[in-house]
């Protein structure tokens, strides 16, 4: 059975991954007070597109890293723009595809770091080179995610470092509080993507 202490954020993060997921695909998505609101599939060219000059993005490895990126993360043909720390300030824009790599890797890596094999990193992770892809690749995360969640007990709510992630700070914080982070992830990545979806749409074309 759920722990009750994580019944109201497996909720909340079923709600948050629902909404963006219908966000990106469509046909409709909850329009925020339970009436359905048409909107198309996430196109390639809205994937990557760049609002602004130097934006960070994923990219096709033979090319190499965008402005002010010094390598291109993960495995595979394509990788998410990235530099070691320090990192580049002001923070680079960053394109959809940028942003959902972002969560979904983070959503797949934390599920391996708290329920699998506990020894994925950012270059075993292969970034998505089209819309489709990562919009499979964003429900697969979520996916092994929740799968996570529902593995663990009570007592392993308040055991520091359960989730061995190693690119956050879990190795202090007892898990509830990952899993509280995770949902927090999940919905500002996800308004910052629907809120790249409207612009796009509303482009001066």
């Amino acid at each position: 059975m759920t722990p009750p202490r994580l019944s109201p954020l497996l909720r909340q993060f079923d709600f948050a991954h629902r909404r963006l997921a219908d966000r990106m695909a469509g046909p409709v998505m909850d329009s925020g007070d339970g009436t359905d609101t048409e909107v198309g599939p996430m196109t390639d060219e809205e994937y990557f597109w760049e609002p602004v000059p130097d934006c960070w993005s994923v990219r096709r490895r033979a090319e190499g890293p965008g402005p002010r990126a010094t390598l291109l993360a993960g495995t595979g043909d394509w990788g998410r723009d990235a530099a070691a720390y320090p990192h580049p300030w002001p923070p680079p824009f960053t394109t959809i595809a940028w942003r959902l790599s972002h969560l979904s890797e983070m959503l797949t890596l934390r599920a391996d770091h708290t329920a699998g094999t506990r020894a994925l990193t950012r270059s075993d992770y292969a970034a998505a080179g089209d819309a489709a892809s990562a919009l499979a690749a964003f429900d697969a995360g979520a996916t092994a995610w929740r799968r996570a969640l529902l593995s663990v007990d009570d007592a392993a709510l308040d055991t520091v470092g359960y989730c061995t992630y190693p690119h956050g700070s879990d190795a202090e914080e007892p898990f509830i509080d990952i899993a509280w982070w995770v949902n927090q992830e999940l919905l500002h990545h996800g308004a910052e993507i629907a809120l790249l979806r409207d612009l796009y749409r509303s482009r001066q074309r």
